[in-house]
């Protein structure tokens, strides 16, 4: 069995202008990419397979992120059933210079672990065993189900 905590990845991407829109921003495809792939990496730490997006939930773009800025995007994994895996994964704007962060976007992914022959196979069970972990989980939950 995998830990919540054991499925926390961080990164950075810096915005550089060939990320960018005409407006000097990230492009919102060049995010969910981002997102997409930081996602599949804390899928396949908790399923020690290799993981393919199979369903995105909505995605809305609250704010910006301009050229110069880096996304700071954050995933974990917050439910598991037989061979999927469900991510939340938020994605900020951040001044490196200042540290200052801001949501720009959040989203819950779900990934398939898939076997060497491209067939779905079986993910452990998900363990969240400390108040951390739970809270994670639970504001996972409850913004995938729109209770926030």
């Amino acid at each position: 069995m995998t830990n919540l905590m054991e499925t926390l990845v961080e990164n950075r991407e810096m915005v550089q202008p060939n990320h960018a829109n005409m407006l000097d921003t990230a492009h919102g495809g060049n995010v969910m990419k981002w997102m997409d792939e930081v996602g599949a990496m804390s899928a396949m730490l908790f399923s020690g397979e290799t993981c393919v997006t199979a369903r995105v939930n909505q995605m809305n773009f609250e704010r910006p992120i301009r050229v110069g800025d880096t996304a700071y995007i954050t995933a974990y994994v917050y439910d598991s059933g037989t061979s999927s895996v469900k991510v939340r994964l938020i994605t900020e704007r951040e001044d490196l210079r200042t540290r200052q962060r801001e949501k720009t976007t959040e989203s819950y992914f779900v990934y398939v672990a898939i076997d060497e022959h491209n067939e779905p196979t079986a993910v452990p069970d998900l363990t969240v065993s400390s108040e951390g972990a739970e809270r994670l989980r639970r504001e996972a939950l409850e913004g995938e189900n729109g209770d926030c």
